[in-house]
């Protein structure tokens, strides 16, 4: 067999001069029907307008949308027809039996009672009793464990305190006799310097009773400080009447007294409570053991007195703060009862809350008072004169008497048949990038048609989250958003839906649209649902708070309903979930999550192939890189275009060694063979039994698709020139076997070569990614036989390949430009080059084993 570059000079070759031959022969019969109008023109109008030399002169398409790829899109009119009546009939329930003579309504007689009656009034009775169960006053209880809390900061609190006094010491710390309480309180804090020239002065018995002056301004300020002086003067007294020894020893108590007093000072910047600031100051040391005890003994029981009664929550502090100093005032001593009202404003918090049982008994108990409303009227009364505006009243009245002249309201349905016309037309304007197909648009009216029909069977929660994950995950973002906020819009105008529970769905719909396209695995699917759920409850709590003015019963009351809103979105998107893989099945849908799930090389199919034909497997990981590269490039789908370039060559595996890259160096079969025709059958072969395998595998058909188009109908060129060379000396050997005949008169008949046996039954590639994985498919023989070949080399060869491509009207229908064509090959042979980097050439030492050296 020629080497692989041969064989990629012959394909070009041949592929060129065919379609050309062809072309020029239906000129010279008169074939006027020449496709110029196609989108790549015909091959001699394209030689006469360019000469091919660079591909980068490619000129573009007039559409990248080809006619054979509009035909996918069906828009069948019928469907249409039945999307409008079906929505319509389940939507707008509200316009088939609507009063004439509605609340709000004029009405255009005075009308009176045919009959005495009393008529109970059930929407004003539901209305009064809701308001009443918002409305009930929530019932309080004690918090046990807001309880314990406080004592114990007010224990640790108490404790500080004591531990803060031992530090300091005893008080008095000297005798009354030889100084007074407050000489002593003055002297334990006075500043160091002044507490020695109070000694200084104390010690000299000439100065008598005269002030000594003092040099410093300092001092000199302090004179005049009468507790100064008292000191000094009690000092100097007791210093005359004792002897020197005894003096020295108060000295020394005193001193002793000041150390500890610093000390303890210092100790008072640590915050008494873990949470709570400093609150003692210095007036705690100046309180005798007795004051401090009682004031202990106070506290406690005030803040057991105001505990028992209850703080609510939302007191403020000032208020609070009044009520302690009315409990400790006949508690606790008067010196300390500034440090008690702080210590407790402090430490004591809302232990008040709300029973949440006792106060939904509450609520219920008080919307079962509400007696039902009944409106009397009697015969020949006036419901309601003319002109005047009907009242809730008034209708209930004109309803049970069959006055308000209930019946189809035309006029409204039409415009509601209008209104449903204009979303569906919305929807088809959106999706009409997607190339969706009729059973995709009747799967939309399926999920669209089950949020009326779930509401009119009377179910509170609308299916909205359901229908925008499933929506969103199969047709993307664009299309599930759409879908979901004109179904929103459309329900309250023609059913009677609670709009705070709408607009909850809604939200949890339009979030689960928006992300669950974009979302890779159903795990991230089932954290989708809890967002979901969580997103769907707050809208309705944030709803039903704005709804009403009494929001703080409000809160603890719909609590409940907040959580079944929360549950409900949960819920459904659980069924979506669970639902979703079936759908995928019957309605043939290729989503991001099962591409990525096909795509695994564990599945059965693949694991097969790389198991029975691992050269393939390696052609179609390599073709994948190739292809996936470039549909990023060109913003085609990217996991449609990785999973079916997996695929696409498992018909390989029904005789792998047909195949050049399964046979691992070993015979060639076809050279055994060594008839073409029966060769080009085994290699047409595994289209065929590649979409068998595909069939029985239940592969989407979008995945089939890449099976037979990324052969497309194309020459296997190889067998078709072994085929005329073998025809062609068949011919010669019989005029060599015969040369006593006349040659001019002689007729030779041998086998016929005809060029459809020869080529891939097609179709031909039908969208850009099958498209993309023709071009890449071609190219990566060419590329994998490169090895030193330069960017520019590379460049060339992949641009000769899609050149052959194009000129022989495969990529036609596929809706690539000549534009995608140059951008293409800069692709391939960038990914070549990524794969085909240069190594570090290791020198051969490192490959030698060390010898040991023997040491002597």
């Amino acid at each position: 067999m020629n080497t692989l570059s041969s064989l990629m000079r012959q394909i070009e070759q041949l592929g060129a001069a065919r379609s050309l031959r062809q072309h020029i022969a239906k000129v010279q019969n008169g074939d006027s029907k020449v496709h110029t109008d196609r989108a790549g023109g015909s091959l001699l109008n394209r030689l006469s307008r360019q000469k091919w030399a660079p591909p980068e002169n490619f000129t573009r398409f007039s559409s990248k949308t080809s006619k054979s790829s509009l035909k996918n899109q069906a828009r069948s009119p019928m469907l249409a027809l039945v999307a409008v009546v079906s929505l319509s009939s389940t939507l707008g329930h509200r316009f088939y039996n609507q009063p004439k003579l509605d609340v709000g309504t004029k009405a255009p007689q005075t009308i009176k009672a045919p009959a005495t009656a009393s008529v109970p009034d059930y929407k004003t009775t539901e209305e009064q009793r809701k308001a009443a169960r918002i409305g009930a006053v929530a019932i309080l209880m004690l918090d046990p464990e807001v309880e314990r809390q406080i004592y114990q900061e007010l224990q640790q609190f108490l404790q500080q305190g004591s531990e803060l006094r031992r530090a300091v010491g005893l008080f008095p710390f000297a005798s009354t006799s030889a100084l007074s309480n407050a000489a002593q309180v003055y002297l334990r804090s006075c500043p160091e310097w002044e507490w020695r020239s109070i000694l200084a002065q104390a010690g000299d018995k000439s100065a008598s009773s005269e002030r000594l002056s003092v040099s410093s301004p300092a001092v000199a300020g302090q004179t005049e400080n009468k507790s100064r002086q008292d000191a000094i003067a009690q000092l100097q007294a007791y210093s005359r009447s004792v002897r020197a020894a005894d003096f020295q020893s108060l000295t020394d108590s005193i001193s002793e007294a000041r150390r500890r007093y610093l000390n303890a000072v210092e100790a008072l910047e640590k915050p008494s409570v873990s949470r709570l600031p400093q609150i003692y100051d210095t007036s705690l040391f100046d309180l005798s053991d007795a004051a401090w005890q009682k004031t202990q003994t106070g506290m406690t029981r005030a803040a057991k007195r105001m505990v028992a009664q209850g703080i609510p929550q939302g007191l403020p502090k000032e208020i609070l703060k009044e009520a302690v100093k009315l409990q400790v005032a006949d508690e606790v001593p008067l010196e300390s009862q500034a440090l008690a009202v702080e210590g407790l404003t402090a430490i004591l918090q809302p232990n008040l809350v709300r029973d949440r049982e006792e106060t939904k008994q509450l609520a219920e108990l008080a919307a079962q008072k509400v007696k039902p409303v009944m409106i009397a009227v009697d015969q020949g009364e006036i419901i309601v004169a003319q002109g005047k505006e009907i009242s809730q009243q008034d209708f209930v009245l004109l309803d049970y008497f069959g006055l308000s002249r209930r019946g189809v309201n035309w006029l409204g349905l039409t415009g509601f048949v209008c209104l449903v016309a204009g979303a569906i037309a919305i929807v088809l304007l959106v999706e009409r990038h997607y190339r969706l197909r009729r059973r995709d648009h009747l799967l939309l009216l399926l999920l669209t048609l089950s949020a009326p029909v779930l509401v009119s069977l009377g179910l509170p929660w609308t299916s909205l989250p359901a229908i925008g994950i499933l929506a969103g995950g199969f047709y993307g973002s664009a299309v599930g958003v759409t879908v979901v906020g004109l179904l929103s819009a459309l329900l309250p105008i023609g059913l009677n839906v609670e709009l705070i529970h709408l607009v909850a769905s809604g939200a949890g719909g339009l979030l689960g649209a928006f992300m669950a396209g974009r979302l890779r695995s159903r795990e991230e699917l089932a954290l989708l649902g809890l967002a979901l759920g969580l997103t769907q409850g707050t809208v309705y709590l944030v709803g039903t708070l704005i709804a009403s003015a009494a929001v703080g019963a409000i809160w603890y009351v719909v609590l409940g309903t907040v959580g079944a809103q929360s549950l409900a979105g949960l819920a459904w998107s659980v069924v979506a979930i669970g639902i979703s893989p079936y759908l995928e099945h019957v309605f043939d849908l290729i989503t991001p999550i099962r591409l990525a799930e096909l795509a695994n090389p564990n599945r059965p199919l693949l694991k097969k192939l790389a198991a029975e034909a691992p050269g393939t497997f390696q052609h179609t990981l390599f073709v994948a890189s190739l292809a996936e590269a470039a549909a990023r490039e060109l913003g085609c789908n990217v996991e449609l275009v990785r999973t079916g370039t997996l695929y696409h060559d498992i018909g390989k595996m029904h005789d792998p060694l047909g195949f050049c890259e399964n046979q691992m160096g070993g015979t060639n079969k076809h050279d055994e063979i060594n008839d073409p025709w029966a060769s080009a059958e085994i290699i047409k072969k595994h289209v065929t039994e590649g979409l068998v395998m595909a069939r029985k595998h239940r592969l989407p058909k979008a995945i089939q698709a890449f099976i037979p188009e990324h052969q497309g109908t194309m020459l296997i060129a190889y067998f078709y020139h072994q085929a005329q060379q073998i025809a062609a000396k068949e011919i010669e050997d019989l005029k060599i076997a015969l040369p006593e005949a006349d040659n001019s008169k002689l007729i030779i008949q041998s086998r016929e070569v005809r060029e459809e046996d020869f080529r891939y039954d097609g179709p031909i590639p039908q969208s850009r990614e099958t498209g993309i994985l023709m071009v890449a498919d071609s190219c990566e023989a060419a590329l994998r036989s490169l090895k030193d070949a330069t960017h520019e080399e590379a460049l060339n060869m992949v641009n000769k390949i899609l050149r052959a491509r194009w000129q022989d009207n495969q990529l036609i229908d596929s809706g690539l430009t000549r534009e995608d064509m140059s951008l293409i090959a800069e692709i391939f042979v960038r990914v070549w080059e990524q794969f085909n980097h240069k190594r570090i050439a290791y020198p051969s030492a490192v490959f030698t084993p060390r010898k040991e050296k023997i040491l002597s």
